[in-house]
């Protein structure tokens, strides 16, 4: 445009900038280059829970009860229990610590018989969903088997008055980092069910702010 097409009026002034940051928007909220994040998981993705530190386990051992108690596990990701000391915990399922217990007490109990029952469910840090931008609590918060983005930002406390929750985007360690674009201001103010979508273990969602 010409300078001396330009609209004289500042009420047409304004109008045009209105126009121009409207076009500007849609460009930044659209044209990210970024793949949208599949709805669900792949159905051959089988998930396991694994114990991290901060977990609490129960270990029971069959017959022996003065054996058995709850224990920690501590942030450097062992546990200590009644003839078990600095045990590693960490990255391990329940049902391979109740074997490499059951390990340990058979140097002190006939064929021993061990479960493990985790609570508290913290997980390994590179297993849980962390939250960070303009959320209204940014977190870590423990993966669950079917979690989705709505389950996330419940757990958040939504967005703040300066997200841009359109342009948010999930950073997916399970694929080697790769990004998708996700829709949390549609989801939530919008109420659209088809920006919910799946997460999937060690997921960082991201949550820009507004440029305006």
């Amino acid at each position: 445009m010409r300078p001396d097409a330009l609209p004289r009026s500042p009420f047409a002034l304004l109008a045009l900038f209105a126009v121009l940051a409207a076009g500007l928007l849609g460009g930044c909220a659209t044209d990210r280059g970024l793949p949208p994040a599949p709805a669900t998981v792949a159905s051959d993705v089988d998930y396991t829970y694994i114990i991290g530190a901060g977990d609490s386990v129960n270990i029971v051992v069959w017959r022996n009860p003065e054996l058995s108690m709850s224990v920690p596990v501590r942030p450097d990701g062992k546990i200590s229990a009644p003839l078990v000391e600095e045990l590693p915990a960490q990255g391990k399922t329940p049902v391979e610590l109740a074997r490499d217990v059951e390990k340990v007490l058979s140097k002190y109990v006939r064929d021993p018989i061990v479960t493990v029952l985790v609570s508290g469910f913290v997980g390994p840090y590179s297993e849980q969903i962390r939250v960070v931008g303009e959320a209204a609590k940014p977190q870590f918060m423990a993966y669950k088997v079917k979690m989705t983005l709505l389950d996330v930002m419940i757990q958040s406390g939504g967005l703040t008055d300066f997200a841009d929750g359109n342009r948010a985007t999930i950073l997916r360690t399970a694929e080697g980092n790769k990004q998708y674009a996700v829709r949390i201001k549609d989801l939530l103010k919008r109420g659209d069910v088809s920006a919910n979508v799946e997460m999937r273990p060690g997921d960082i969602l991201i949550i820009p702010q507004s440029f305006f």
